[in-house]
């Protein structure tokens, strides 16, 4: 049985793999390499920058190479400048667009900065900083014609994404077999004795311990985490869902997004982003969400700048106090074509997640402007000018100020 001290190991994991509980062989046992003596893991965490922004489903993996950090072990964290340029195709059914390097660099430089509030970047040997492209940018033809030498065409297809669309007889690239050998490469060059990652990263990992039993060197172990479900509780947080909570969003954002997450998750998401003991939460679910929302705007902000957002959010949606306008998100009119039809403007804010449904809280009297209550479905508005600086709310928690610019 696993000690206190390793207790905080399986919280938020889905998967260790190999799991053999029972081996004394450290090597089939990730307890028995944790245990050994003066041994320190060496705990790998890649990721792409494919995109400027990181949401709390990407904070997952990163609080718990957190956790290994704060039990003493070296966290390995790569970014990935290298295979961004080609980017996962896990979970694609279609290739992904090439980066140019200068895209890939624009995207790294907010990386860092929304992880430090979770990493400890100051105790030394705690944390290593890598970049892909310092060993795949010298790999050679040879090099890589050995790592392709390591897997099948059978295998590869075997890779879920990459099945779906053989089956489907969409387009499959030759350079996308390469992203799998190149992540598992890493583990690699670093030495990797543990790499996380999500469910989904299951191959890439296992891909990783094959080329470092290739390479001679002792293969890593994998931790495999949930896929975090995004605000609307339905679909995996993603930015182009609209169902995300960015790291690098203002802390009114933050805190009126979590204060709504639904019942159902709430468990996980205490879970998978806090470090609060699950069983002294509160019973009541209203307490639980503003409390989760709490936690979370202050691991990021700070805790005096989440109360101030929680008391602001209590202001405008319980009170009704619109003069709290300069700390309510804003949405630029700027992306809309004018004119516009209001339900067209509520949709595109995010505010609803269709034109229809935003008709239907029109016609529901759930919207207001300014605090007047818009029953007009077709109101038409001629220029963002007519818009600007104005409040729009849906419901009593859902509000956007509209900016011409």
């Amino acid at each position: 049985m696993m000690t206190d001290k390793f207790t905080w190991l399986h919280r938020g994991i889905s998967e260790i793999f190999p799991n053999q509980p029972d081996s004394k062989d450290p090597n089939e046992n990730l307890l028995q390499r944790l245990t050994q003596s003066d041994y320190s893991l060496r705990v790998k965490l890649g990721i792409d920058p494919t995109g400027a922004d990181i949401h709390l489903g990407h904070s997952i993996p990163v609080r718990k190479l957190r956790a290994f950090q704060d039990a003493g072990h070296t966290a390995v964290l790569i970014i990935g400048d290298f295979t961004a340029r080609i980017g996962d195709p896990t979970g694609k059914s279609e290739v992904r667009k090439q980066l140019t390097p200068e895209q890939v660099r624009e995207n790294a430089k907010t990386y860092l900065e929304q992880v430090r509030p979770i990493l400890d970047f100051d105790t030394p040997g705690r944390l290593e900083i890598r970049y892909n492209s310092e060993w795949l940018s010298k790999l050679d033809l040879a090099n890589i014609l050995e790592l392709l030498a390591t897997m099948t065409v059978g295998q590869m297809l075997a890779k879920e994404g990459f099945a779906l669309r053989y089956q489907q007889e969409s387009p499959i690239y030759i350079h996308e077999f390469l992203y799998p050998l190149m992540q598992g490469y890493d583990s690699v060059a670093v030495d990797a004795d543990v790499e996380l990652g999500g469910t989904d990263q299951k191959f890439n990992i296992a891909v990783g311990r094959d080329l470092q039993r290739h390479f001679g060197k002792k293969p890593q172990f994998g931790l495999l985490m949930p896929i975090l479900l995004g605000t609307d509780g339905v679909q995996k947080m993603s930015k182009s869902l609209g169902n995300y909570v960015g790291l690098s969003e203002d802390p009114l954002t933050m805190y009126s997004k979590l204060e709504k997450i639904p019942d159902a998750q709430l468990e996980e998401y205490f879970e998978l982003l806090t470090n609060l003991p699950l069983d002294s939460l509160a019973e009541n679910p209203r307490e639980r969400q503003k409390f989760l929302a709490l936690d979370i705007v202050s691991q990021y902000h700070g805790q005096e700048t989440a109360q101030e957002a929680q008391q602001t959010a209590f202001k405008m949606v319980v009170e009704g106090d619109m003069t709290q306008t300069e700390a309510v998100p804003e949405f630029s009119l700027a992306t809309v074509e004018f004119p516009a039809k209001l339900f067209y403007i509520i949709s595109a804010s995010g505010l609803c997640k269709s034109s229809s449904e935003a008709r239907k809280k029109i016609a529901g009297g759930a919207v207001r402007l300014n605090e007047d209550r818009v029953c007009d479905q077709n109101m038409t508005f001629d220029s963002p000018s007519d818009l600007d600086g104005k409040v729009l709310r849906v419901g009593k928690k859902n509000f956007m100020r509209l900016v011409s610019n």
